[in-house]
């Protein structure tokens, strides 16, 4: 077995992911303080081919030398929009016929492993603070909660670990769907 070269990736341009057909999911960060998080929030979304990212309260948005210190780029691939309120934005999607998962640990949250997108459904998924998650109140506005099943003694990962998780079982699930 032998490792690839980058220029055995097949990698494509920003204009062709662009006009790319996209996941029909959403990334909605609610008040995220790291700029770490947010970039490889980014990367993560690029490569799962997420149709958008939110960035709402205190999440900085690009151009900035540390989200792109770890998106690597992805901030010119995926769209994105800077939306203050994240309740406002949560009801405009609803609006639109988008479910919205809070992912967060609450009750009658459903895991992550037995929940099974719909067909032809537009997802958005609110990842919450690194601190104190999402913000109740647009929990109590989402459509669902998800909850990513653990079982060690600290109940939490990073955010951009646990966007990473939902995205990659959320495009498994899509795709297959498809």
């Amino acid at each position: 077995m032998r490792k690839l070269k980058n220029n055995e990736l097949n990698r494509i341009s920003v204009a062709s992911f662009k006009a790319t057909p996209k996941t029909p999911i959403i990334v909605v960060l609610d008040n995220i303080r790291s700029l770490n998080n947010i970039g490889s929030v980014f990367r993560t979304s690029d490569a799962f081919l997420i149709e958008k990212i939110y960035l709402c309260g205190i999440t900085a948005i690009p151009p900035n030398k540390d989200i792109h210190r770890t998106a690597l780029g992805a901030t010119e691939s995926v769209d994105w929009e800077y939306v203050e309120d994240t309740l406002e934005l949560v009801h405009k999607l609803k609006n639109e016929g988008v479910k919205v998962l809070a992912i967060e640990q609450a009750e009658n949250s459903t895991k992550l492993n037995t929940f099974t997108p719909e067909k032809n459904e537009k997802y958005a998924i609110v990842m919450g603070n690194e601190v104190k998650g999402v913000q109740q109140e647009v929990v109590n506005a989402s459509d669902l909660c998800i909850e990513i099943p653990q079982l060690g003694t600290k109940h939490s990962l990073n955010i951009s670990v646990t966007t990473g998780v939902v995205l990659w079982d959320l495009f498994v699930k899509i795709s297959l769907d498809s």
